[in-house]
C-alpha cells in the first residue's frame, strides 16, 4: 500500500555530475510516470541490473502506479540533505490518492533509493551523528566476517593513535538486522561503534546473516547459533586477528536478542574478556512476545473483537511452544521460527549460565523498553549480584534502543530520530577499560 516505504530498490540511472538534484529527480519522476521502465531500466548502473530489471519495475512498481490512479499534478520538489546524498521528494497528486515520490540521489546525480511516502510524510528522518561521536579520531573499513558460504560484510571502526586497542563486537538484536542495526533513522550500532571508539576501542560491527542470506536460510531448521552465536564468534575471532588490537581484550556487546545469546557466545569464544547485554531478555522467547503483544493491546485499548480473536491466537502459538519435544510431530514452523530453533532453546535460562561463567558482565536496561522489561533486568541482577566485575545499570528514560524519550514506551517513538544516550557510551567505556 501507498502508506507503507516501498522497499529500496537500490536503483542507479546515469545523470551528468553537474547537473542539480531537483533537475535529476524530475527526470527520474517523468520516466517513472510515464511507465517508460525500458528505458529506465536502460540507465541502471551495472550493480543495480543484478538487483532489478524491466520486468521487476513493470510487475512491482507498475502495480503501486495503477493503484493510485492517473496523474493530475506534480507540486515542487523538497530537499534535504543525508550525509553527501541528496533527498528529492515531488508530491504527485494521482486521481485516487496524493503520493509524496522520493528519489535519494548520490553526488553524481545518480538515483541511489525510490519510496512512495505518504502526503504529509515528503522525507524520512534521517540519522545525524550525535554530538559525542568524534569522526577525526577514527577511520572505518570494510572486513568480511568468515570465509564460507556464510561470510558476512562487516565494517571496522578504529581510534587514530598508537594501540593496540581493546575492541568490542555488537552482536544483533531479532530479524534481519545490518550492521547498523536500523531502525528508521535510527542507528543504535552505528553510534556505539563511533561513540566507542570515540572513546579509543576498536568496534566491529556486520550484517546479519538472515539480512544477507535471509532467502536461503528460509525453509531450512536454523537455530540460535546459526542466526547468531556462530557469526558472532567468527567476529569476535576476527576482531582479535587485527593489528591495531589487543587479543587479550576484546568484549562483546549483545543487544535485545544478542543479549540473550550472550552466555552461548561466551562459551563458544572460550577467550572473551568481559560481555556486555543491552537490554537482553532472561525469559523465554515467547513469554516475552506474548508480554509486548499484550502490552501493545493495552497500549491502543483495543477492545475489539478483532483484536482480542489475534491475542487468542498468539497465546495458542504460545502454547504450542510450550508443548514443542524432542521426538514429537511437531509443526515445522511456530511463532514464525523453525520449531528446532525453539526446541533448541528449550530450559535455555542466560542468566543461571551467565552465572556458571568466570565472565566479567555488564547489564545495562531501559526502564521505558517495551520489548524487554525491568522484569529481565532484575533476572539478570538476582544471579550476578555481588559477583567480581558484574556492573547494573538502568536508565529510567531510555528505551529498547536506549535513547530518550517521555511517557510510556510505544513503537511510534521509533520513528522518531534520536542517538543512544551518551551517559550509556560513557558507561561501557568506563567499564570495559577497568576489566
Amino acid at each position: 500500500m501507498w502508506t507503507r516505504l516501498l522497499a529500496l530498490l537500490c536503483l542507479a540511472l546515469l545523470a551528468r555530475a553537474d547537473q542539480d538534484p531537483a533537475a535529476a529527480g524530475r527526470k527520474a519522476l517523468d520516466l517513472l510516470l510515464a511507465r517508460n521502465f525500458s528505458a529506465f531500466s536502460q540507465l541502471l548502473t551495472a550493480t543495480a541490473k543484478e538487483k532489478i530489471g524491466p520486468d521487476f519495475l513493470r510487475q512491482r512498481v507498475a502495480a503501486e502506479l495503477d493503484a493510485f490512479g492517473k496523474t493530475e499534478e506534480i507540486g515542487k520538489p523538497v530537499i534535504a540533505k543525508a550525509g553527501a546524498d541528496s533527498l528529492v521528494s515531488f508530491p504527485v497528486r494521482f486521481s485516487k490518492v496524493a503520493v509524496n515520490v522520493q528519489f535519494t540521489l548520490n553526488q553524481s546525480g545518480q538515483v541511489a533509493g525510490l519510496f512512495f511516502r505518504p502526503a504529509d510524510t515528503p522525507l524520512p528522518p534521517v540519522w545525524q551523528r550525535p554530538a559525542y561521536s568524534k569522526p577525526a579520531t577514527f577511520r572505518e573499513r570494510e572486513v568480511t566476517v568468515g570465509s564460507d558460504e556464510w561470510k558476512l560484510p562487516g565494517t571496522l571502526t578504529v581510534p587514530l593513535g598508537k594501540g593496540p586497542f581493546a575492541a568490542i563486537v555488537l552482536v544483533h538484536g531479532p530479524g534481519p538486522n545490518d550492521r547498523d542495526e536500523t531502525m528508521f533513522s535510527n542507528r543504535m550500532f552505528k553510534d556505539l561503534a563511533e561513540g566507542l571508539a570515540s572513546r579509543g576501542f576498536v568496534v566491529l560491527r556486520f550484517d546479519k546473516r538472515s539480512k544477507v542470506y535471509g532467502e536461503k536460510m528460509t525453509g531450512t531448521a536454523y537455530t540460535l547459533r546459526q542466526e547468531t552465536v556462530d557469526d558472532a564468534v567468527r567476529a569476535i575471532a576476527l576482531a582479535r586477528q587485527q593489528p591495531e588490537v589487543n587479543p587479550k581484550r576484546v568484549f562483546a556487546i549483545g543487544h535485545s536478542l544478542g543479549g540473550y545469546a550472550i552466555p552461548r557466545i561466551a562459551v563458544a569464544d572460550g577467550k572473551l574478556a568481559g560481555a556486555i547485554v543491552m537490554a537482553g531478555n532472561a525469559r523465554p522467547i515467547e513469554d516475552v512476545v506474548l508480554e509486548q503483544n499484550e502490552y501493545m493491546l493495552q497500549l491502543r485499548r483495543g477492545d475489539t473483537s478483532q483484536d482480542q480473536r489475534r491475542l487468542e491466537a498468539l497465546k495458542a502459538e504460545v502454547a504450542k511452544v510450550k508443548r514443542l519435544a524432542p521426538g514429537k510431530d511437531n509443526p515445522p514452523v511456530v511463532l514464525g521460527l523453525p520449531s528446532a530453533y525453539l526446541l533448541d532453546l528449550k530450559g535455555y535460562n542466560p542468566a543461571a549460565e551467565a552465572g556458571k561463567l568466570a565472565l566479567s558482565m555488564l547489564i545495562l536496561q531501559g526502564e521505558r523498553d517495551i520489548q524487554v522489561s525491568m522484569l529481565d533486568f532484575e533476572m539478570w541482577k538476582s544471579v550476578l549480584a555481588g559477583r567480581k566485575g558484574a556492573s547494573f545499570h538502568a536508565y529510567p528514560t531510555l528505551n529498547h534502543l536506549f535513547i530518550a524519550g517521555e511517557g510510556p514506551g510505544s513503537p511510534a517513538e521509533y520513528r522518531q530520530p534520536g542517538n543512544v544516550s551518551a551517559t550509556v557510551i560513557d558507561d561501557i567505556a568506563k567499564w570495559s577499560a577497568a576489566q
